[in-house]
């Protein structure tokens, strides 16, 4: 008899790619697969707790109905943003195990689960290439100018301006480029950087440099130095209670009067309304945003107005690559929870 599999994914992690890597992957087994995709992006996710039910969880698609009409009796569910509370949970009596293409389960309730007993995995680090390819392209867009010259062309004016020597950008190889986080994606900035022959710097307490990056020159600091010292300033940690607004009024005034911010990790690291306080007195020559407190961003925030800050939405993780290497990482994990092996990432 078939093991029956449920996948709700959207327009992003397309459920079709969720099935092609499930059956590569799962040949040996008989599986009864149903899927649905969800209107995200076309319709924006919910992102707090304001939904009765869904206390707890965060950056979801889809009603509690939705997701136990979908799921229905399968013993397996893959997806990307379906919610899963303690509710929906308990009208899913059959479900013993959870694949979440992302790199935090945050649409699900973990304890919940464990009550439970549902095994639940993540994919870590699955957009981690294209979001330090695109921090690479953000710290070029913002330092060079590029945003700059775009918007003024657009506008129909033609910035010679920016030739000159006090408006000119500078280039990475005279700059130091300060990051804060060395995880999957930090690791992936720090090596990219090394190219363009800048100075080094990162502030992570909690993990050591490669023995490659030692070697390199990369120099391992506290964030006060990490503050003084850099020219760019990268963020890349995860959102936790020491990191939440980590970026604020006291920060963002120890940083270089001419230092650039670059946030293409998660909102909750910047004191918005701080920022916009440095960026219109001028203490920071510039600013590129890719992740908000609120999204979508509200027509009438503050820092949409200034000219020295470039914004993109929350984009940076959205590759073709990340769509098929989630997918497999999601889906070795249902083969190995149907031989009966271990999972790699459980949460």
């Amino acid at each position: 008899m078939p093991r029956k599999l449920a996948i709700i994914g959207d327009r992003f992690m397309l459920s079709s790619v969720f099935e092609e890597a499930i059956r590569d992957r799962c040949r040996l087994y008989d599986l009864a697969i149903s899927r649905h995709d969800f209107n995200w992006p076309d319709i924006p996710m919910e992102h707090g707790y304001a939904v009765e039910g869904m206390d707890g969880l965060k950056e979801y698609m889809g009603s509690a109905d939705d997701v136990v009409n979908l799921t229905g009796d399968a013993e397996i569910l893959v997806t990307h943003l379906a919610p899963l509370s303690a509710g929906i949970m308990d009208r899913l009596p059959k479900l013993r195990f959870v694949a979440v293409s992302r790199g935090g389960p945050v649409n699900v309730d973990m304890s919940a689960a464990r009550e439970r007993g549902i095994t639940v995995v993540n994919t870590p680090g699955r957009n981690a290439s294209a979001v330090a390819e695109f921090t690479i392209g953000a710290i070029l867009a913002e330092t060079r100018n590029i945003t700059r010259g775009h918007d003024a062309l657009r506008r129909g004016e033609y910035r010679g301006d920016l030739y000159r020597a006090d408006i000119a950008g500078r280039e990475l190889s005279e700059m130091t480029v300060g990051l804060i986080g060395y995880g999957e994606v930090g690791r992936r900035v720090v090596k990219y950087l090394k190219a363009f022959g800048c100075r080094i710097l990162v502030c992570d307490p909690y993990v050591q440099l490669s023995a490659d990056d030692l070697n390199d020159g990369v120099i391992h600091c506290s964030l006060e130095r990490l503050l003084a010292e850099s020219d760019v300033i990268s963020l890349h940690p995860r959102v936790t209670p020491e990191t939440t607004w980590m970026i604020n009024a006291e920060t963002l005034r120890k940083m270089k009067k001419d230092a650039t911010l670059v946030n293409t990790a998660r909102g909750p690291l910047v004191d918005y309304d701080a920022l916009f306080d440095v960026m219109r007195d001028g203490h920071l020559r510039g600013a590129m945003l890719e992740t908000f407190a609120v999204e979508p961003v509200p027509p009438d925030w503050p820092l949409l107005k200034l000219p020295n800050v470039t914004l993109t939405p929350h984009i940076a993780g959205a590759s073709v690559k990340t769509v098929r290497h989630a997918a497999g990482l999601a889906a070795d994990e249902v083969r190995r929870y149907l031989a009966g092996e271990a999972p790699i990432n459980k949460c």
